[in-house]
C-alpha cells in the first residue's frame, strides 16, 4: 500500500505515518519546513517533500492520501489529490483524525481528551500500560522515551496487544471521528473558539463525543471539575477521580514532576488502569517512575557565565496551563528566582481568550510565581488565522493590560540576549509556548 502524507510534520499525523510504516507500507509525505520530528522521519527512510507544497509532489500512484487538518482545501497537493480521484476512485482520500478513527475500530482504544493534560495523560497512561505488560499502540501528541527506548524520544509505539492509546483532539471535532472503549476526561474548558465560536458549542461537541462510547463503554472523569459534571449525562459507566482521596495524597509524594495538575492526570491514569485489571501496586510503580514527556515541563542544566541555570520548557499556551505551569515551577523551586518566557499561541487564541490571559499574569504576578514575565511576539500559525486578526490584538496589548510592572514584552529576536545579559538575577528559566520558543532552550547550550 502507498500513502502520502500531506502535513506529515505534524505531532499527530507524523504517529499515524510511523503506524503505516511500521506495516510495511509505502510511506512518503510533504511539509513546510523541516523540524526534529521531520529529521526523525527521514532517518527511518521516509521519503518527504519540504517547502512549498507542489502538486508534482502527489505520487500518482498513491493509494491512500491522508492530510493533516492545518491543510486548506485550496492546498496545489490536496487539490491533486482530488483530481487523483477523479482518475482513479479508488484512491481514498482521508483527513488525520479520518484515518486515526478508522484505526480506532480496530482495537480496544483508550482516548485521552480535554482541554489540559491530555498529553501527559496520555503518556502517563501509555508508561503504565507499558510497565504493566499490556503492550498497547500507541499515537499521541508529544513525545515520550518509554515508547522506544532504544531511539529515544517518540510519538509512536506500536504494540501486539488489542490496545491502542491516543490523544484525542477537540480541535475542529476531531474525536468524533474516533471509536473509543474508554474515554479519558480531563478538564472542560473554552478553547479553540475560532471553531466552535462560542463556550456552549464546546460543550455539545464534548457532549455528541461521549454519547459515542458503547454500552459496554467506560468514561473515566475529573470530579474536581465542575463543567465535566454537565457533559456526561450519556455516559452509563461513569468512573470518577479526584484530589480529594487518599491516592492523590500518595501520588503527591511519588511523582517525580511537580504541580497539582499533574496529580490529578497521574489519578485519571490510575483509574483507567483499575478499568483494566491493573494491580494498583504495578500502577503506583509505573507512576512513581514517570519522568515527564517531551515539553511538559522538560527540565534542562544550563551554564550561563559559568553560573548553572535550570531551564525549564513547557508547551503551555491556554490561561489555566500558564498558571498550572508557573504554580509548578514555584512549587519545586520555591527559593529561586524564575525569570518565565511566554510566546502566546495563535493570534486568534490569544484574541478570544484575552481577559483570561490578563487574569492569570495578573494572578501570577501577585503570588509572586515568577521575578519577572516576559511576554513575546504571537506565534503565527499559517494557514489558521482569521482575516484581519493580527490588526486587533499583538503581545504589546497583552503585557500592557496586565499593569504589572514585573511584566513586560520584548521582541523575540532579543530574548535570546536579554537571557545571556541578565543570567546573574534568575536562577529558573520557564519558557512557556506551544510554538517554536522552546529553540531557545538549545541554543543557550
Amino acid at each position: 500500500m502507498k500513502i502520502y502524507f500531506i502535513g506529515i510534520g505534524g505531532i499527530g499525523v507524523s504517529a499515524l505515518a510511523q503506524y503505516y510504516f511500521s506495516l510495511k507500507s509505502r510511506v512518503s509525505g510533504s511539509d513546510l519546513s523541516s523540524s526534529e520530528i521531520i529529521e526523525f522521519l527521514k532517518k527511518k527512510k521516509i521519503k518527504i517533500n519540504i517547502g512549498k507544497h507542489k502538486k508534482e509532489n502527489l505520487p500518482k500512484d498513491a493509494d491512500l492520501i491522508i492530510y493533516s487538518p492545518a491543510v486548506q482545501k485550496n492546498n496545489p497537493e490536496f487539490k491533486a489529490a482530488l483530481e487523483l480521484k477523479k482518475e482513479n476512485p479508488n484512491v481514498e482520500i482521508l483527513s488525520y483524525p479520518e484515518a486515526l478513527g478508522k484505526l480506532t475500530e480496530k482495537y480496544f482504544t483508550i482516548a485521552v481528551s480535554g482541554t489540559h493534560g491530555k498529553s501527559t495523560t496520555s503518556s502517563m497512561l501509555s508508561s503504565l500500560l507499558i510497565k504493566a505488560g499490556m503492550d498497547p499502540t500507541v499515537i499521541i501528541g508529544t513525545k515520550l522515551k518509554d515508547l522506544n527506548p532504544r531511539a529515544g524520544w517518540s510519538n509512536f509505539r506500536k504494540g501486539k496487544s488489542k490496545y491502542l492509546v491516543i490523544e484525542a483532539d477537540e480541535h475542529f471535532a476531531s474525536f468524533l471521528n474516533y471509536k473509543p472503549k474508554i474515554i479519558v476526561l480531563t478538564k472542560v474548558e473554552a478553547d479553540h473558539l475560532d471553531y466552535f465560536k462560542n463556550f456552549d458549542n464546546v460543550l455539545k461537541t464534548f457532549k455528541k463525543y461521549i454519547g459515542l462510547l458503547p454500552e459496554n463503554g467506560y468514561l473515566v472523569a475529573n470530579k474536581d471539575d465542575n463543567i465535566s459534571s454537565l457533559i456526561v449525562s450519556k455516559a452509563k459507566n461513569i468512573k470518577w477521580y479526584s484530589l480529594n482521596t487518599k491516592e492523590a495524597k500518595r501520588l503527591k509524594k511519588i511523582l517525580k514532576i511537580p504541580g497539582e495538575h499533574n496529580i490529578s492526570n497521574a489519578l485519571a491514569s490510575l483509574t483507567t488502569a483499575r478499568i483494566l485489571k491493573i494491580p494498583d501496586k504495578t500502577s503506583f510503580r509505573a507512576l512513581s517512575e514517570y519522568k515527564g514527556c517531551w515539553r511538559r515541563f522538560e527540565e534542562k542544566s544550563i551554564k550561563l557565565k559559568n553560573k548553572k541555570i535550570i531551564a525549564i520548557s513547557d508547551y503551555a499556551h491556554h490561561p489555566t496551563e500558564l498558571m498550572a505551569t508557573l504554580k509548578a515551577a514555584r512549587e519545586k523551586y520555591p527559593f529561586s528566582k524564575i525569570l518565565s518566557i511566554y510566546q502566546p499561541h495563535q493570534y486568534q487564541r490569544t484574541y478570544y481568550l484575552f481577559n483570561d490571559f490578563i487574569k492569570s499574569f495578573r494572578e501570577a504576578a501577585d503570588m509572586s510565581l515568577a521575578e519577572k514575565i516576559i511576554i513575546s511576539d504571537i506565534y503565527d500559525v499559517a494557514g489558521r488565522e482569521e482575516k484581519n486578526i493580527k490588526n486587533k490584538i499583538n503581545s504589546k496589548i497583552l503585557a500592557k493590560k496586565t499593569k504589572r510592572e514585573n511584566i513586560t514584552y520584548l521582541e523575540k529576536n532579543k530574548i535570546l540576549n536579554h537571557i545571556k545579559q541578565n543570567s546573574s538575577h534568575f536562577d529558573v528559566l520557564l519558557i512557556m509556548g506551544a510554538g517554536d520558543i522552546y529553540k531557545i532552550v538549545d541554543k543557550l547550550g
